[in-house]
């Protein structure tokens, strides 16, 4: 029987983790009862460095059922991080994860169809959101625009994809293999390979809480997908100043045919123009050459991607996860 861990990193959810926590619980117990998971499967919580009761509310989760794991972070080390630390915890415990956020915003229920087809040979699953009815305009357009961004500068994202996913023991091995510091997941994952399928879920709206991604994070987080996955925008810098460099030879050529004609007009406007759009263009180049450079300074240093503070689960379990740790 295949053991199933959901692996779910929190920051600050105090006001959904009990709802969160029940209505998982009872997805798990349905699923053992239909024989699709071991009994010893387990809901695991990774506390992202929460400055509310988000900790001690999954040590009383602990306390009340086995069924509940969680893992306390030093500090607060970003979802990425977080969910990496939950998924590098699992690996060595389960036959497969499951990956979702603690704002019940991903319809559960597809859990059913994940590990159905994780049962007929999927190794990692996607959960894909079929349409974003509870969305406004603006969160849709962003969003939309955000996985057209991301592929459209190099980025194998799978479109309206987040990081709710099934993957089995062995893409969780794999993925143990990328060693990137600056940690972009859904790009990553499709790099794992195994065979892969999707099952589709309408996205509802978040039960309580803020949500942790305003347009600010979004933006940040697009430019770290791209950055860390593609170097597609360097080479279309140089696409571009080659083609201004065209450009300025055919502007060249004509200013000296006029030049030499006698119609020469000072073209004041013209050069202010230039040297404004050129210099504009150089700044750009220097901030995105500048983004891939701090990526190298930071991939150098080879910083610990998360450090755990507190592991609680079963006795074996957390015997097998610090055996992992220290190696």
């Amino acid at each position: 029987m295949n053991r199933l861990f959901c692996v779910i990193p929190c920051y600050n959810e105090e006001e959904v983790l009990h709802e969160t926590a029940s209505r998982l619980e009872a997805k798990i117990k349905s699923l053992v009862a239909a024989g699709k998971i071991a009994e010893d499967s387990r809901i695991l919580f990774v506390n992202d460095g929460s400055r509310d009761k988000t900790w001690s509310i999954i040590s009383e989760l602990h306390e009340k059922s086995e069924l509940f794991q969680g893992i306390n972070l030093s500090k607060n080390m970003g979802h990425q991080n977080a969910l990496l630390a939950g998924l590098m915890t699992a690996k060595d415990l389960c036959d497969a994860a499951i990956s979702l956020d603690a704002d019940l915003q991903d319809d559960i229920n597809a859990i059913d169809e994940m590990v159905e087809k994780y049962l007929n040979g999927a190794d990692v699953v996607y959960g894909v959101r079929s349409k974003r009815a509870t969305d406004t305009f603006f969160k849709k357009f962003t969003a939309e625009s955000f996985y057209k961004l991301m592929n459209g500068l190099g980025a194998n994202t799978v479109y309206n994809h987040a990081d709710y996913r099934l993957m089995s023991r062995r893409a969780l091995q794999a993925l143990s293999e990328f060693g990137e510091v600056n940690l972009f997941l859904r790009g990553i994952v499709p790099m794992v390979g195994f065979n892969s399928d999707v099952v589709y879920y309408e996205r509802a709206e978040r039960f309580a809480g803020e949500s942790k991604y305003p347009l600010r994070k979004m933006l940040s987080f697009a430019m770290e997908g791209i950055t860390s996955l593609s170097t597609k925008p360097i080479k279309m810098i140089t696409g571009l100043g080659v083609s201004i460099f065209l450009v300025s030879i055919i502007v060249l050529i004509y200013s000296l045919v006029r030049h030499f004609t006698g119609h020469t007009i000072p073209g004041w406007t013209t050069t202010v123009l230039s040297v404004w759009a050129i210099g504009g263009l150089i700044m750009i180049s220097l901030g995105v050459i500048g983004e891939y450079i701090g990526k190298i300074y930071l991939e150098t240093k080879n910083r610990p991607r998360f450090i755990i503070r507190d592991y609680i689960g079963d006795e074996e379990d957390v015997e097998i996860a610090n055996y992992t740790y220290k190696r």
